[in-house]
């Protein structure tokens, strides 16, 4: 009985310990579906940054006053003071100051080779009004496409729509030089344009965004009748933003996921392909006009063919004569008897003349025509 008891009572002594069953981690959290990525815009401001560096910087290199007594603001800006708004009536250098920090010209390009002039007169403003007027439609378009494309696609579009359009404007225009990123911001609309043909599929109400920036960028173009206006620029940055759209500013087509972005709970039942074949064709077509646009372009260029003479109406592109505006060559005349002194407005160069007839309008504008070319 005894050793019943001891036994008895060991045993009720005895723990039982349960091993605890292992529960699985909890799961991750939903991943938010985001169907493309959103860059932080840091490019187009750069951009904005450097334009307005080089316009100060061009402005200490003219040093208006150390060349004339006609500035704006002498008092108040010294070396900074603006050119008389008769010479430059932007607010800003000289043409020669332009054109020694580098503005485009067709003749430094051909005769002198310098094609950099192409990627660098982009850089460059010719007064305050046209900086300002540039960088707030910069903000204003390069913003949002920054930040849907990321900045090296952006950044590319950027330099070349500029380099393409300064090169339609070196074919045509011969006499003047030219400065300002316009090319490169038309190149930017049109590249808007032909984004929305080549993602066609992943757009709504997509008559309406067309027609809403086509009007944008007839009015902009119609601005470029004006005189003193670089229209060829406009079109030759429009024109190659435009199919630089086909190239840089594709994206997959709507029902194209990408399994490593996608929700957790997503499984794709079959692989699609990630671009349509009109994206494909629209591409490879774009990219060989491009390549040949711009051999062919600085081809013609440096062997300095006019593209004024091989297409006789092509000057109205770029200004349209009106009751209110002329598009000849302008010169300021001071006469003294037979004795004439022209400057030309455009490129600032003076000569004196002997006419035969003090009175002959007609040989007074051919003068200034040959003195502006």
């Amino acid at each position: 009985m005894l050793s019943t008891q001891t036994d008895s009572s060991q045993e009720s002594e005895l723990e039982i310990k349960v091993q605890p069953r292992h529960r699985p981690p909890p799961p991750p959290p939903p991943r938010p579906f985001q169907l493309y990525k959103r860059w932080f815009p840091w490019i187009v401001p750069s951009i904005v940054v450097v334009n307005s560096v080089l316009f100060v910087i061009s402005m200490y290199i003219n040093n208006c006053p150390h060349n004339t007594d006609r500035c704006i603001g002498k008092s108040v800006l010294g070396r900074f003071a603006f050119q008389s708004t008769h010479e430059n009536p932007l607010l800003g250098p000289s043409a020669a100051t332009l054109l020694k920090i580098g503005a485009l010209h067709t003749r430094e390009v051909v005769d002198k080779h310098q094609v950099w002039r192409l990627a660098s007169c982009m850089w460059l403003h010719a007064g305050v009004f046209h900086i300002v007027a540039n960088m707030v439609s910069l903000l204003f378009v390069g913003f949002r496409l920054e930040q849907e494309f990321g900045f090296v696609r952006i950044g590319l579009l950027y330099i070349i729509a500029g380099i393409g359009g300064s090169l339609s404007s070196c074919l045509f225009v011969r006499t003047t030089i030219s400065v300002g990123a316009s090319g490169a911001l038309f190149g930017l609309l049109g590249a808007m344009l032909s984004e929305l043909f080549v993602n066609w599929t992943i757009y709504e109400n997509k008559f309406q965004a067309i027609l809403t920036l086509l009007l944008i960028i007839i009015i902009n173009l119609a601005v470029g009748i004006l005189p003193h206006v670089d229209n060829f620029a406009h079109l030759g940055g429009f024109v190659t933003g435009f199919l630089l759209g086909f190239v840089l500013l594709i994206r997959p087509h709507f029902g194209y996921v990408k399994q490593r972005t996608a929700p957790y709970s997503y499984f794709a039942t079959s692989r699609k392909s990630k671009y349509k074949l009109y994206q494909y064709i629209l591409l490879v077509v774009s990219l060989i006009l491009l390549i040949v646009g711009f051999t062919v372009g600085l081809n013609l260029l440096l062997r300095g063919v006019d593209g004024n003479h091989n297409c006789s109406w092509c000057h109205y592109l770029s200004c349209v004569p009106t009751p209110f505006w002329t598009c000849e060559a302008q010169c300021l005349a001071s006469q003294l008897d037979n004795q004439l002194n022209l400057t030309c407005i455009q490129n600032q160069r003076s000569k004196f003349y002997i006419l035969d007839n003090g009175n002959n309008t007609a040989q007074i504008q051919k003068l200034c025509a040959n003195l502006c070319n």
